[in-house]
């Protein structure tokens, strides 16, 4: 239903992304003739495990230039030993499309990556450019912008609810990532309850009756599965005495929400501000890896209160974004930026905000969401 942005490449390529985001779909959208390996399925994992030699027999049994897909590499990652041979023998005779929704078992395994034989894509939710920029701004703060929700809005709660329990059960449960599943159920819902925040570990170990050692590889173990994603403060080595401590964002404001048990309860204000930060930060990661733009993201904050919410750097580039839940830009909004600005640490600024009317508060350009979300696609904001 949905036109993705991710353009296929023309050799191997490692595929991550949240489960749910439409990797599966996506791949056999481009990939119709491609030799598949579902390792969702119990029946193709037991058959490699026991015969690994099949999986290059299978290969090599299809003409040159053919395609071979290996869904969810993650459940059986002595698989890419296998794949990194068969790359080594026949070169560019066949391409892989290594697609997972977790890297631990890699990371932690120390598992061979192919040594740079495979380029990396990332797969994200709904982009506003996939949704042809028609969307509804309350419904995406509330059930977020995973395919299934998008397609189904009716369907929703259930959906996440449904969403939440699996990803529970199948990542954690099943690749043993946590000792005590009850303990990590707790953490996930008061990390929901802070998504958006500096994060205070010993503060939130408290809150969840976990140890903070245990929190840290809570914490370690949504990043590594795609669910949550670290935003590092900005250090632009000034007098002024600045923030260290990091942002944590989960992936989805729908997500958001169903961890923290709020499906059911209406859109409250106090929530509204951040599940806007964490669209606005996953439109921005994403249109860095579409656009291939690089550089990196963080977040400026002085003791004293005053924030800039994304910072966007490259070489000399440094791009400043406050994201506002208001209908009404005021002055004040805008601080922030101009003081950037005045010192010129920024090269640019934009403010993000629910109003209608694009507005120039100076030399910050103030976007509604929609415009702003269409100036990025077009790499105005960013390019």
């Amino acid at each position: 239903m949905f036109t993705r942005l991710l353009t296929l490449p023309q050799h191997s390529f490692f595929l991550f992304g949240p489960r749910g985001t439409g990797k599966t779909t996506w791949l056999k959208q481009a990939l119709p003739d491609a030799l598949w390996f579902d390792l969702l399925r119990t029946q193709t994992i037991l058959g490699l495990s026991r015969q690994p030699e099949s999986f290059r027999q299978q290969v090599e049994a299809r003409p040159r230039g053919t395609w071979i897909v290996v869904d969810e590499i993650q459940r059986l990652p002595a698989l890419l030993n296998e794949v990194h041979s068969l790359i080594t023998d026949h070169g560019r005779a066949y391409h892989f499309a290594l697609s997972g929704s977790s890297a631990r078992k890699l990371k932690r395994l120390d598992i061979n990556l192919l040594a740079g034989r495979a380029i990396n894509r990332q797969f994200f939710p709904l982009t506003a450019v996939e949704l042809n920029h028609r969307f509804d701004l309350d419904q995406v703060l509330q059930t977020g912008l995973l395919p299934q929700i998008q397609a189904e809005p009716a369907h929703a709660v259930e959906a996440l609810d449904t969403y939440v329990h699996n990803y529970i059960r199948e990542e954690i449960q099943q690749e043993a990532l946590v000792r005590n599943l009850d303990s990590f159920v707790r953490f996930l819902e008061v990390a929901a309850l802070m998504n958006g925040q500096i994060v205070n570990v010993a503060g939130l170990a408290r809150d969840a009756a976990v140890a903070r050692p245990t929190v840290q590889g809570y914490f370690a173990t949504l990043v590594d599965t795609l669910i949550g994603f670290w935003l590092p403060a900005w250090r632009r080595r000034a007098k002024v005495k600045e923030v260290a401590s990091p942002k944590f964002y989960l992936f989805d404001p729908g997500v958001v929400r169903a961890l923290a048990g709020r499906l059911r309860e209406p859109l409250d204000g106090s929530e509204r501000g951040f599940l806007l930060e964490t669209w606005v930060l996953h439109e921005l990661r994403a249109a860095m890896a579409f656009q291939n733009l690089g550089g990196q993201l963080h977040y400026w904050r002085t003791p004293n209160g005053t924030e800039v919410d994304f910072i966007w750097t490259r070489a000399q580039r440094v791009v400043g974004i406050e994201v506002k839940a208001a209908a009404t830009w005021r002055g004040e909004y805008s601080a922030s930026l101009k003081t950037l600005l005045a010192d010129k640490i920024l090269t640019s600024a934009h403010g993000v905000y629910t109003g209608p009317v694009e507005l120039k508060d100076g030399p910050v350009r103030v976007w509604p969401l929609h415009r702003f979300l269409q100036q990025l696609a077009t790499g105005t904001i960013l390019g």
